[in-house]
């Protein structure tokens, strides 16, 4: 048995971590395993050990239109690069919806094909009904990332919910570190420089508690930072960072994490940010409503409020953060809670989905 492993873009983003744990798993249970990935950008799966990596080209652009086209350019490329390399005996793993090509080829070789989906709010709407056609009509099996994610878009194909987890290197640096309310109360959070994500409302909230830090880490240079900002005040308690490869520094100082995203906009299929909080121990606020649900219990290990309820927000970032009792009770908690989401289930979990 050999797994053919597809990606396109290799980034930093939650499902090039996944993938990079899916392989890691593979082979180190001496399952056969080669990864197909777009050429270009250097990020988690630069360095997959133990796995033959090929390159097809493709190349990501901010404009919506041209990076519409590099998409399909890539999957014609991707497609006449697999069609005549698969064996039927081959289990195609397919990263997010995306890889159309790498499916409609292995359908033709005959081939196992699973697909890992991570989210379905691709645009536009006509490109996300094909790319959905093609899972239809394609795969054996799907991965979701989470019970809300297959809920939201159930498909007539064999199922399983695999949660994101933690690596063990991650956790590793989170060990011997005990929740406490720290003397600087920092508020952190970590997403996509992008107004669906709450940057906007984290800046508000930093206006309106100014005895606060807050801490902005995007995924975005500081160019781009500058432009978003531009024509805002930003507040003396505000600092903002460009992409970090690292960001455990700023867990470590962190007293409670948000998470913004306008669930109207874009709903957060499960939340990496939010479990790696919980794994140093930290109560985080996020949206009421998609797979961050499965995360946070209300009132336990933090709380599920609207991004757009800025009182309610601010009400009980105060809570947490001046009351000693709430925030100990929550912290642990959050250490107790995240670890169930290890690599040890993750590895058994995708390698009984793939024997099975």
């Amino acid at each position: 048995m050999k797994i053919i492993a597809i990606h396109l873009l290799n980034d930093f983003s939650e499902s090039s971590k996944v993938l990079k744990q899916l392989v890691k798993g593979w082979t180190k249970n001496n399952i056969n395993t080669e990864l197909y990935m777009g050429r270009g950008r250097k990020g988690l799966l630069s360095n997959t050990p133990q796995s033959t990596t090929h390159h097809y080209w493709y190349s990501s652009f901010k404009n919506p239109i041209f990076r519409l086209i590099s998409i399909i350019i890539s999957q014609f490329i991707l497609f006449f690069k697999l069609l005549f390399n698969l064996k039927k005996t081959d289990i195609l793993y397919i990263n997010t919806v995306l890889p159309f090509g790498a499916a409609i080829a292995g359908k033709i070789r005959g081939c196992k094909i699973m697909f890992h989906i991570h989210d379905t709010s691709m645009t536009p709407k006509i490109f996300k009904f094909f790319l959905f056609e093609v899972v239809k009509w394609t795969a054996n099996e799907v991965v979701y990332v989470s019970n809300f994610l297959a809920n939201q878009e159930p498909l007539k194909i064999k199922s399983n919910v695999i949660y994101n987890v933690l690596e063990k290197d991650f956790l590793k640096q989170c060990k011997g570190i005990k929740p406490s309310q720290k003397i600087d109360k920092i508020v952190l959070m970590i997403c996509s420089l992008k107004a669906y994500k709450g940057v906007n409302e984290f800046l508000h909230l930093a206006h309106l508690n100014r005895k606060y830090t807050f801490k902005l880490v995007v995924n975005a240079s500081q160019k781009e930072i500058d432009n978003y900002f531009k024509k805002e005040v930003l507040p003396e308690n505000l600092f903002i960072y460009p992409t970090q490869k690292d960001t455990h520094c700023f867990y470590k100082e962190a007293s409670i994490v948000l998470n913004l995203s306008d669930t109207r906009l874009s709903i957060e299929t499960f939340g990496l940010t939010v479990l790696e909080a919980m794994a140093y121990g930290l109560p985080t606020i996020v949206p009421p409503v998609g797979g961050v649900v499965e995360l946070v219990k209300e009132g336990e290990n933090g709380y599920l409020i609207d991004s757009k309820n800025i009182p309610l927000l601010s009400k009980r970032l105060n809570e947490v953060l001046q009351n000693n009792a709430v925030y100990q009770k929550m912290s642990a908690t959050a250490i107790e809670y995240s670890r169930f989401f290890c690599e040890d289930y993750f590895e058994n979990e995708s390698t009984r989905i793939l024997l099975n």
